[in-house]
């Protein structure tokens, strides 16, 4: 696999993926061409290996700015791209705005994946957030984009109003049906001088907690993995949140997408305890070193749990030779081997 290298741009004005609802819009933070070209220039000076270079503009759907500010961004971009020093560009779109006109332009300035702001599968759900777009609009525009050649992504959002854990398995398995590369999941959070900060106050919103939000985001993940979709981020960028925006409640922290793999790696380790009939007393589980960490869990946390619930021991050992995200776990001594110790 090619190392990859990310620059990413924040696009912006409203840097969430719909008009305000949830979250506040920013203000006089234009970014000029002179801005992006020595963002970008400073971004590669910091990583000389990388074999693929991609330029990701986040932030506010890329289709929703005006068509000149769109050129002059591209433009910028796409001059690194023709001195070889950057491969691809990837913007994220809203579904009403993708267009044969827009996508061909897209194609000139070689933007290789397209994010489509997806949000929920749900028409009803849909409808509640104000967007001006259904799930059919969601099938076509991601049949054009990728009819005309380029990657498709999807972000989906846990924790609307209105929304149940059913709700998302669906958008998950509807979204899996339009044959996405990758994807983003976005979980809701209550900021400060928003719309839903206002109904979290009068009581008419309930946030999700972060295990809540853990759970839910676990079997999203299993779906995507199950049909070959990855999951590329858990939770927003670092640039989206910003201090001054103040979140009030909601599922945040900023190792979530490592909390949510931490607790899938707990659930794999268990799942091994349970299919033996006898009661374990040791497991060793193999691992890449990048995967190390989060099997033991945050200050050792899944050792501690397996110990506390199961009376378990944990052993952790590196091997390069496995792929990241694969393991090997064996069960080392039962407690009857422990008794005849």
């Amino acid at each position: 696999m090619k190392k990859q290298y990310i620059i990413p741009i924040l696009i912006p004005n409203n840097i969430y993926p719909y008009n305000c609802t949830y979250f506040k819009q920013e203000k006089n933070t234009r970014k000029t061409k002179e801005k992006i070209t020595k963002l970008i220039e400073t971004q590669l000076k910091k990583e000389n290996e990388a074999e693929e270079v991609e330029v990701v503009l986040l932030g506010k759907s890329f289709t929703s700015l005006e068509e000149e500010k769109q050129d002059d961004i591209l433009q910028t971009i796409n001059k690194f791209i023709e001195e070889g020093k950057v491969n691809s560009i990837r913007i994220v779109a809203k579904p009403n705005e993708i267009t044969k006109k827009i996508l061909k332009k897209y194609k000139k300035y070689n933007v290789k994946t397209i994010e489509l702001e997806t949000i929920s599968c749900s028409d009803y759900i849909l409808k509640c957030t104000k967007v001006k777009y259904k799930y059919k609009d969601i099938k076509k525009a991601a049949k054009m984009i990728k009819w005309r050649g380029f990657i498709l992504g999807c972000q989906m959002m846990v924790g609307l109003p209105d929304s149940t854990r059913i709700d998302e398995i669906n958008t998950a398995k509807n979204l899996i049906k339009l044959n996405p590369r990758v994807i983003r999941i976005l979980p809701i959070y209550v900021m400060k001088n928003t719309k839903l900060e206002k109904e979290y106050n009068k009581g008419n919103y309930q946030p999700l907690t972060d295990l809540q939000g853990i759970e839910i985001c676990k079997d999203l993940v299993r779906c995507f993995a199950d049909k070959n979709v990855e999951t590329i981020r858990i939770g927003y960028q670092d640039a989206d949140i910003k201090e001054d925006e103040g979140i009030i409640a909601g599922p945040y922290h900023p190792a979530f997408r490592q909390m949510v793999e931490i607790a899938m790696w707990y659930d794999a380790i268990v799942s091994e305890i349970k299919k033996l009939n006898v009661k374990v007393k040791e497991v060793e589980v193999t691992v890449n070193p990048v995967d190390v960490e989060n099997v033991i869990g945050i200050k050792n946390e899944n050792i501690k749990k397996l110990k506390e619930i199961y009376d378990v021991d944990l052993t952790v050992k590196p091997d390069e030779e496995l792929k990241q995200g694969k393991s090997k776990i064996e069960i080392v001594k039962t407690y009857n081997d422990f008794l005849e110790d």
